[in-house]
């Protein structure tokens, strides 16, 4: 016998290859998503993890600076004084390369003398190393693999932009790596001579770290407690893990969205594999019903409906790994620029196939196959034989568990809102209510598509007349298929729906803060290399620009990333003239005495940084100075979207007393009465000099590049918004397939009795078009409902911003038209297909 239920099963599957593709092709899709954003998540990390590694080398302990650096004068302390031979200084910065788009090389100024313990590219008698790395003054040595993506020849001479200063670096040798490790590792470094990188970064005399190798024994203990002894008040000694750790850990939040996001094109694809499951068995009942007459255990039908879906899962999971490597190699590319706007400079120019993703991938597709198709293949077993036999068994029993349905979406939707009411800040039980949400707006969709069909059907009969009223009685006659066609697409569409709100939102309330906070009329800043914002201007061009004619006062800055209680912290110092109070807005109330606590030294925090750790009006924020460890005490928590990790501000004359450093990272110019701001920009670009690369913008100009940067970080996001939505048009497409022949003998009976093709072909257009609208409007609620808890929880504990949140009439109208226009392509083909099919033959069939 089960030989034979094998049989039954594999000719079933072959009669119906369109049924059969349609459900693996959804699977493959659900499953691309995952694995691909697994696949370009994992490649970025991968990537700066063994960025990390070629840096540090074989270093166990790092001597780091603050924002000013390291005197030299500490290494020749620690290798001399101290007798640590193991020890190698380094000067670190990132340059642009103009003639190359898109290039980023990270800046190392080593001493080759002293790199063989620690790095591979170097010798300790530096034979290994051209000669004329030593004599050639800006010689570099790079990456073979990054000079052949690039065209750059050995021995070709670069313009390299750092800061406000151009280079020219002359690549003196190629560096090849052993393995393909060690390949990504050098991605995108630049080794240069440390007096090269001290000329090139302005750091004259100054070092950004000391890298050491101390043994793990009472001796390296030891020298630890020798070098906690000399070390100046604004130096640390720390592990290279522990830095690299800090750094990644920024990206957590944004890793974990886009996850979440690509589950939710799998979750769509459970239930077009639970409609392909459930009309498999109406399509069998009649067999199904005989078997079970001749002694068929339900043991046996329950695993011959789970065998069939798990052959769905295994081609269409496996078909999805090799589809999400492809997708993978084209969102890495998103996922890169985005932490390269936001977080830190990586380079990523392949994508890194791990097992994890793939066994991830692979899992969650059968998993959520099997799980869909459960439901099914237990209907299949409880129904009594003589139940199975009969036609309308099925729908009936839609019809009759829509309200049960209903009632647990509702039990659903409280358990998700019971949920989002627990304290804390738990990321991932916030998308659990989501999902719950989600699953219950899903629910409740069986018994709201019969509310709307017998609402729309006085209508669609006043309008189309007969045929408009069957297209309508027919939706809720294949209510176990067109219920979860609808539903597929109504989750696709909220998903749109709650992802455009919340974007929407957001770039709304970007633009009020920058419109408040942009105030000054041109701003000059170092060109941006990735996500460094501490690239100092010239001192001297500085000073210059913000006394040139036509500006009647400058406002100075200087951003840099220093040591604190809650790890690295971005520090703003600058100036604050009364007229320029206004650009901080504040989170709740402005506090009494701010103004007067922030010219005494104490700071302003970002609400990021406040929501993260904890921090409110009044609290200690404790950072590592040249003076040693400070206490700044928090005079007022501002609105700010210009970083996820939060900012804190200081006034530009304390900085100065408390690190050893002048300069200035920007400048705010404000343009004298009557002075024309575009004139002023091009007066400035032109006193800059042409030996200068200097971003010098209107506060117009600097608002689009701000929204520019905004809108790519949000594009993988409509990408994935895309993909959830393909998947749900395959849903409602097999849907519309299945009833095209479940109905064929029904369809054939109109035909016989005088329907025309063309009336037919109405029919069916008017039942997928009441479909999709159906779709459309339950998918309004449940968006906005997405929405709200994208904006008020998700974002909130990802990110720790407060939005603005705010209706898009424009969006509901245009959700409502994706959702009739999938629908209704959806339907043309079934449409046709019933159009062409001749009487006679339809009523053979079946």
């Amino acid at each position: 016998m089960p030989s034979t239920l094998l049989k039954t099963s594999l000719r079933h599957l072959l009669r119906h290859p369109w049924q059969f593709g349609l459900a693996v092709l959804g699977v493959a899709l659900g499953v691309a998503v995952v694995v691909s954003i697994d696949l370009a998540n994992d490649s970025a990390r991968r990537a700066f993890a063994l960025s990390a590694e070629a840096v540090a080398g074989r270093a166990t302990h790092q001597v780091v600076g603050g924002p000013s650096g390291l005197d030299e004068a500490l290494y020749r302390q620690l290798r001399l004084d101290l007798g640590l031979r193991d020890s190698a200084p380094l000067v670190e910065g990132y340059a642009a390369v103009p003639e190359h788009p898109g290039l980023t090389l990270h800046i190392l100024g080593v001493d080759p003398l002293a790199e063989g313990p620690f790095r591979a590219f170097g010798a300790g008698d530096g034979t290994n190393i051209p000669p004329a790395f030593f004599l050639e003054p800006g010689a570099a040595l790079m990456s073979a693999e990054t000079a052949r993506a690039y065209g750059i020849d050995n021995g070709a001479t670069l313009a390299i932009r750092i800061g406000g200063r151009v280079a020219r670096a002359r690549i003196v040798g190629l560096l090849e790596a052993e393995n393909e490790a060690g390949r990504r590792a050098l991605d995108g470094l630049l080794i240069v001579d440390i007096a090269t990188a001290q000329e090139w970064l302005e750091k004259l005399g100054r070092l950004d770290r000391i890298d050491l190798i101390l043994p793990e024994d009472e001796a390296g203990a030891a020298q630890l407690r020798a070098i906690q002894g000399i070390l100046p008040q604004g130096a640390s000694l720390e592990t290279p893990a522990r830095r690299s750790g800090a750094i990644q850990q920024m990206t957590a939040a944004f890793e974990l969205n886009l996850t979440a996001l690509s589950l939710l094109a799998l979750v769509v694809g459970m239930f077009l594999i639970y409609n392909t499951i459930t009309f498999s068995v109406v399509q069998r009942r009649g067999q199904i019903g005989t078997l079970r007459c001749l002694g068929v255990t339900r043991g046996q039908v329950f695993a011959l409906v789970l065998g069939e879906a798990l052959a769905v899962g295994v081609i269409g999971a496996l078909l999805g790994l090799g589809l999400g490597i492809l997708l993978g190699r084209g969102l890495v590319g998103l996922v890169t620029r985005t932490i390269n706007d936001l977080y830190f400079a990586v380079t990523v120019r392949s994508v890194a196939i791990g097992v994890w993703p793939l066994l991830k991938g692979l899992a969650l597709g059968l998993g959520a196959t099997l799980a869909a198709a459960a439901l099914p293949a237990a209907e299949a077993t409880s129904t009594p034989p003589r139940t199975v036999l009969r036609r309308s068994s099925y729908e009936e029993r839609a019809r009759r568990l829509a309200p049960q349905a209903a009632l647990a979406g509702l039990v659903l939707l409280a358990a998700g809102g019971a949920l989002l009411l627990a304290p804390g800040k738990d990321i991932v039980l916030g998308f659990a209510a989501l999902l719950l949400l989600t699953l219950g707006a899903a629910a409740a969709t069986p018994l709201a598509t019969l509310a709307l069909m017998r609402a729309a059907r006085p209508a669609m009969g006043a309008a189309f007349g007969l045929l408009g009223r069957m297209a309508a009685r027919d939706v809720t006659a294949a209510l176990s298929r067109t219920s979860v066609a609808v539903a597929a697409l109504m989750i696709a569409v909220s998903v749109t729906i709650g992802v455009g709100l919340m974007v929407g939102s957001f770039r709304r309330t970007v633009v009020r803060w920058l419109d408040a906070t942009i105030t000054a009329d041109v701003y000059v800043a170092a060109p941006g290399v990735a996500s460094r914002v501490d690239q100092p201007l010239p001192t001297e061009l500085a000073e210059r620009l913000a006394h040139a004619p036509g500006v009647a006062r400058a406002r100075r800055y200087r951003s840099v990333t220093v040591d604190s209680q809650v790890g690295p912290l971005l520090l703003v110092a600058l100036e604050v003239a009364p007229q320029d109070r206004a650009i901080f807005q504040w989170v709740g109330p402005e506090p009494p005495g701010v103004w007067q606590g922030f010219a005494r030294g104490e700071v302003l925090i970002a609400e990021p940084l406040a929501y993260r750790h904890d921090l409110r009006v009044g609290d200690t924020l404790r950072v590592r100075t040249d003076r040693g460890a400070v206490g700044l005490r928090v005079a007022g928590v501002f609105y700010d979207y210009g970083s996820d990790q939060g900012v804190a501000m200081i006034a530009l004359d304390r900085y100065r007393a408390l690190w050893d450093d002048g300069r200035v990272s920007s400048l705010g110019l404000y343009a004298a009465p009557g002075v024309d701001v575009d004139q002023l920009v091009r007066e400035l670009r032109q006193r800059a000099g042409s030996g200068q690369a200097l971003d010098i913008h209107s506060n117009r100009a600097l608002r689009a590049a701000s929204l520019e940067i905004f809108d790519r970080t949000f594009a993988i996001t409509r990408v994935l918004q895309l993909l959830a939505t393909i998947v749900a048009f395959v849903g409602i497409l097999a849907a519309l397939m299945a009833l095209q022949l479940e109905r064929a003998r029904e369809l054939g009976v109109l035909r016989a009795s005088g329907l025309t093709p063309g009336q037919l072909w109405g029919l069916v257009i008017g039942q997928t078009g009441l479909m999709g609208l159906a779709a459309g409007l339950l998918a309004l609620p449940a968006g906005v409902m997405m929405a709200a808890v994208l904006v008020f929880v998700i974002n909130r504990r990802s990110f720790g911003w407060t939005l603005l949140f705010q209706l898009d009439g424009a969006l509901f109208a245009q959700a409502l038209l994706v959702a009739l226009a999938a629908a209704l392509l959806a339907g043309l083909y079934p449409a046709w297909r019933m159009g062409r099919t001749p009487p006679a033959l339809a009523l053979r069939e079946e």
